[in-house]
């Protein structure tokens, strides 16, 4: 039942009126004049916890320790509602000693009775805190949703546009292109799930291609990274797993890569996290005549995070050393808390 309808069998005097007043689940109350409440609704006794006998006859304003004393309520009631005859949807927060910080919307409208002419005020309080928290909830998932898939269409971009097509048929475009973007989704499952992520766990997830189980994980101490550097190192160690797999040691049966880190102090502010990558018994590797995406991709990747990359090309196979900060610069100068 809306308001109106409750006005109508009100003003009419019927004699069902107050039943249908007390079947309503939101609390309502009738003042006269004065704002005395001279009918409460069972729903407004339950709510805040008040005896119908201190609520008769007394002022809204004045009932329990002065609870509904509420500037914007009394706007509302002795301010807007003589002009206005009606409000809806008038938003009041407020905390109540019964119960606690609450959010209602609230209806006011002019109650007539033609028969002495006099001039009542029918109040309908809706609790929305809980749907009011609801929303802001599903606000910020939508808001954060919006966010992460902003980003991850910027990493898709990037990566298509980055990956070579000079000297590449179509279908070796899409390998190279489709291995990498599993390596970005693969690190964008990992960075939600903490604020930072185990280096070691970045690794395995990183070099998941054909021939991962030959790349060997030494034991190294326990690294936690920041959820903004897990995106670009998972890239770097992907990146080199797929040029072991096509060119290094995973290209043949015999060959191995081992993958060991240890932590260093930097002269800097920051520690430096030095992993050292090795590839064993593949084929004899010389220096490239160019520099290509991959290795561009490594070094510089490296050296946008405050570190560098060496990557080593000889008969034994390729070593890359690459020094990486484990923390933001602006991270960095906190102080520990």
């Amino acid at each position: 039942m809306i308001l109106e309808d409750l006005y109508r069998l009100l003003r009419s005097g019927h004699v069902q009126a107050q039943g249908i007043v007390d079947t309503l689940t939101q609390p309502l109350v009738v003042l006269d004049q004065n704002f005395c409440v001279i009918n409460a609704s069972n729903a407004f006794i339950h709510t805040f916890g008040v005896e119908r006998d201190a609520v008769l006859g007394n002022s809204l304003f004045s009932l329990g320790n002065g609870e509904w004393d509420i500037p914007d309520l009394r706007r509302l009631i002795a301010d807007i509602i003589p002009k206005a005859a009606s409000v809806a949807g008038y938003e009041v927060t407020h905390d109540f000693p019964t119960l606690g910080r609450r959010t209602f919307l609230v209806d006011a409208r002019r109650l007539v009775h033609p028969d002495n002419n006099s001039t009542s005020i029918l109040v309908l309080f809706d609790d929305v805190t809980e749907s009011n928290r609801q929303e802001m909830e599903r606000n910020l998932i939508l808001s954060e949703t919006r966010h992460r898939m902003k980003n991850l269409l910027s990493v898709v971009r990037a990566i298509a546009m980055q990956t070579e097509t000079e000297e590449r048929t179509a279908e070796e475009y899409r390998g190279v292109f489709l291995g990498r973007l599993d390596a970005a989704l693969r690190a964008q499952e990992l960075a939600p799930s903490r604020e930072n992520t185990d280096f070691a766990a970045l690794l395995e997830s990183a070099v998941i291609v054909a021939g991962a189980e030959r790349v060997r994980l030494e034991a190294g101490p326990a690294v936690e990274l920041p959820s903004s550097r897990v995106l670009p190192v998972s890239m770097i160690f992907h990146e080199l797993a797929t040029n072991a797999l096509k060119y290094g040691a995973l290209s043949v049966p015999q060959g191995d890569v081992r993958v060991s880190w240890r932590m260093a102090a930097s002269k800097g502010e920051r520690d430096m996290l030095v992993c050292e990558w090795r590839e064993e018994n593949g084929p004899p590797l010389r220096p490239p005549s160019r520099r290509g995406y991959g290795t561009e991709l490594i070094v510089g990747t490296a050296r946008h995070l405050g570190g560098s990359a060496e990557l080593k090309f000889d008969a034994s196979g390729l070593t890359a050393i690459v020094n990486l900060p484990i923390q933001d610069r602006h991270d960095a100068r906190r102080p520990p808390s």
